[in-house]
């Protein structure tokens, strides 16, 4: 790599095991540094041979956040937009597919002018142009490239190759910090430390050191353990960074701070000092920790197996603590699995505990009839109700069942030969299901819609024009319009040329809070700007509380409604 500004690289990799916080390791570093004045950019790149995350389940590998480009992407593009508020685009995230996919490319044009192409060195050499191109379209002073996995796995050689190549050719621009597990075994009781050693060995078999240890466990990391490690790296200890468990994830460049992590980062690579100001920030995270008020949210979930719901359904559920928060509540989220409901109606009443129901996005038939049951349940019992996506085709094929009368009222999506499809395939998807053509082919990304005055979009949005993000097949279908709007159903926000419906809603004298959006809102709501719709949901949700469900405990709730963790 040919040096040619005076950007900084910073690799997070992980050791010991995945999924304890690399995403947000790597958000902190750039919030704790953006607060500083430089410009940061986020990088996620993935091992798997998917081009993107679009085809893969969020069951198994938990969201996919879209950018407004339309890239689908990891969910921690999430957790940078979020800390970070800089919108992602497909520059910010690469895949083991998307490399050799390009590298194939070039191949096949003669790009590599008739030379033999290897995985060594043309894979890590792509990996390379991919990171500089993710700089370059950030301005950045600082890049911080998030590898996924762990230190010592197959397919992310060529990724550490890479790091390896870029910090052989400038040394003083590129460092490596090391997010590493320290288990502590119950019957010890003690924080151990050899199974980040073996992390670290690996990353030396590669001819890579940390130059940070980011220590995530239970505990803060004891000064023996951050002794062991230091000598262990050859580093100085001050660089051994206790990263324990903290209340919330917004917390975690707070808890870095305090051990002024981004003064001896700075200090490490080499730029100047200056003045931090994470103030609103650390009000936010003292502000989360006093709150004692409880909204009780239910989410209709889909995608209950192999992985926890908090991955399936991060966006939704940060948007939800965002909103809470920032009204001086808590949310109290209640798993609903509707498919409980399609084998025993009467389980519909439990319901009415809660304050408030969001249906949210998702694919496929199972458990919508279930589904469209929580939507007319929460219609009929003034329960406020707010879709995303898939939540507001349920909403409109509920209100077209039960107030219009449309029995079979259904989506293709759902019933391929239903006589009332009340939500269709969008013109331009039937030929791309027809053949099979399913990666990166829906609406994606970021597109305007107009707001019509006088309603409850409107007004929580305080303005009539707006963008949003998509990801979607299926949209009402327009020979519907007429007869639901007679019925009360109100389009309250619609695309430039009239076509998409993209808000439904019931007017405020009918219900406090019966609201969905073919787009979801859930992927803009930032800590400290939280959405003006789920703001408005749970304005609509805290005014439904009533003293009598004051008094009733998380546990007994729990009692009565399925909770999946």
């Amino acid at each position: 790599m040919q040096k040619k500004d005076n950007c900084k690289y910073i690799f997070v990799v992980g050791g010991v095991m995945s999924s304890v916080g690399k995403g947000i390791a790597a958000a902190s570093i750039g919030k704790i540094l953006q607060s500083r004045g430089y410009r940061v950019a986020n990088l996620k790149a993935d091992m798997y041979v998917n081009i993107d995350a679009g085809t893969i389940r969020p069951a198994e590998h938990g969201e996919v956040f879209v950018g407004d480009d339309g890239v689908e992407a990891d969910q921690d593009l999430g957790n940078y937009e979020r800390f970070t508020n800089q919108t992602s685009t497909k520059e910010d995230y690469i895949t083991t597919g998307q490399i050799y996919a390009e590298v194939i490319r070039r191949e096949r044009n003669l790009e590599y002018g008739g030379e033999d192409v290897e995985v060594y060195p043309d894979i890590p050499k792509e990996i390379i142009r991919r990171i500089t191109a993710c700089h370059e379209k950030n301005k950045s002073d600082i890049t911080i490239i998030e590898y996924g996995g762990t230190v010592g796995e197959y397919q992310l050689l060529p990724f550490l190759e890479a790091a390896r190549m870029m910090k052989s050719k400038n040394p003083g621009d590129v460092f490596i910090v090391l997010t590493s597990y320290l288990p502590t075994p119950s019957l010890l009781g003690e924080q151990k430390s050899k199974p980040t050693q073996r992390a670290i060995n690996d990353l030396h078999s590669m001819g890579l050191n940390p130059d940070f240890v980011l220590c995530r466990a239970d505990h803060p990391a004891t000064p023996d353990i951050k002794r062991t490690i230091s000598n262990v790296c050859s580093l100085p200890i001050e660089r051994i960074i206790s990263a324990p468990d903290v209340y919330s994830i917004y917390d975690v460049p707070v808890n870095f701070e305090k051990e002024n992590f981004g003064e001896i980062l700075l200090k490490t690579i080499g730029l100047p000092p200056r003045q931090k100001d994470l103030a609103d920030w650390t009000a936010l995270a003292n502000k989360i920790k006093k709150i004692n008020k409880e909204v009780k949210i239910g989410i209709v979930g889909k995608y209950f197996n192999f992985k926890s719901c908090k991955d399936t359904y991060i966006s939704v559920i940060e948007s939800v603590n965002h909103a809470t928060w920032n009204l001086g509540y808590k949310p109290n989220i209640i798993w609903l699995d509707t498919e409980r409901y399609e084998a025993d109606k009467g389980k519909l009443k439990e319901l009415e505990e809660l304050d408030g129901i969001i249906l949210p996005g998702g694919f496929g038939k199972r458990g919508t009839e279930g589904m469209i049951l929580v939507a007319d349940y929460a219609r009929q019992h003034k329960i406020p109700y707010f879709g995303l996506c898939l939540g507001m085709q349920i909403l409109t094929i509920s209100f077209a069942r039960n107030v219009l009368n449309i029995k079979k009222a259904n989506s293709t999506e759902f019933d391929s030969s239903t006589p009332d499809p009340v939500i269709a395939t969008m013109a331009d998807q039937v030929e791309k299901i027809k053949n099979k053509n399913y990666g990166a082919t829906m609406r994606l990304g970021s597109y305007p819609c107009t707001l019509k005055n006088g309603t409850v979009a409107a007004s929580a949005y305080g303005k009539k024009e707006i963008t949003e993000r998509h990801r979607h097949r299926y949209e009402v279908n327009n020979s519907y319009v007429e007869r639901l709007e007679k019925a009360g159903l109100v389009f309250s926000g619609i695309s430039p040329n009239g076509e998409l419906m993209e808000i439904a809603e019931l007017p405020k004298r009918m219900h406090p809070f019966y609201l969905g959006t073919q787009f979801h809102p859930e992927f803009k709501s930032r800590p400290l700007a939280p959405h003006p719709l789920f703001t408005a949901f749970i304005k609509a949700s805290i005014s439904k509380k009533s003293p009598t469900q004051g008094s009733i405990s998380k546990k007994e709730l729990s009692k009565k409604l399925v909770k999946v963790v």
